[in-house]
């Protein structure tokens, strides 16, 4: 029993030295590992395997999760103490993606307008952010100005999210010949699942069946290949994406 345990040590100190080799850590780490099998495998794990590995980081969206379901206000409780403390911009933009995250489109729209007052009126993150903000809180005329700026201003800032909120924002104002123009194009340049799935979204609220079951039916022999990650990453959107099928006649 004594041989097997110490053999075991070894097979574990192994499996951490092709760790340390594949993942380019010291390699002073071989010799500790080496000399100190068991022990060494211990230490490797806490301080090495453990933080990089997926079970880390799955443990730490749950507790994410837990003190988001446990204190929802906490983010932006903290963002607002943090900009009323110290009033910088990079506190008024944290401060605006909280408020957009607690779903407070009004102010947040407010706050990202009044970033793009100061120093940063050209930063893109902050103008997309205003974007986001502004569709939400249906100010759509304004979300199609902010887009359409910044395509003007960098045509390679975040291209398919900026073509697809841009044919969102048409769409809500009425432009909807439009948004469809800019949906074709997103479809063609990028044929995401992202793309895909909201032109059958805005397809099958303006009532053209053929183009939303179309896109539908792709959409499903993707999600077919899916991995249950995969699936759950993707959830609103999918749910959207129900929704929206469920009034489609098929």
């Amino acid at each position: 029993m004594a041989i097997f345990g110490i053999g075991i040590h070894v097979l574990v100190a192994l499996f951490f030295a092709i760790h340390v080799i594949r993942s380019g850590q010291q390699m002073y780490w071989l010799m500790i590992l080496f000399m100190f099998p068991g022990l060494g495998s211990v230490v490797y794990f806490i301080a090495i395997y453990l933080p990089n590995s997926k079970l880390q980081h799955g443990a730490r969206k749950a507790v994410t999760v837990a003190a988001r379901t446990l204190d929802p206000g906490r983010d932006l409780r903290e963002a607002r103490d943090a900009y009323e403390y110290t009033p910088t911009a990079q506190n008024q933009m944290r401060l605006a993606s909280a408020l957009m995250e607690a779903g407070d489109a009004d102010e947040a729209a407010a706050t990202y307008e009044a970033c793009l007052q100061g120093p940063f009126a050209g930063d893109l993150e902050i103008r997309f952010g205003a974007a986001r903000a502004t569709l939400a809180c249906g100010r759509a005329a304004a979300a199609v100005t902010h887009l359409q700026t910044i395509r003007n201003s960098d045509a390679n800032f975040r291209p398919e999210q900026v073509s697809l909120l841009l044919a969102q924002a048409l769409a809500a104002a009425g432009r909807n010949d439009e948004a469809r123009a800019e949906f074709e194009f997103a479809l063609s340049r990028y044929n995401s699942f992202t793309a895909q799935a909201e032109f059958a979204i805005w397809a099958a609220g303006v009532g053209d069946t053929a183009k939303a079951n179309a896109l539908h039916a792709e959409l499903q022999r993707t999600m077919e290949r899916w991995t249950r990650h995969t699936r759950d990453i993707n959830q609103p959107l999918i749910r959207r994406l129900n929704t929206a099928m469920a009034g489609v006649q098929r």
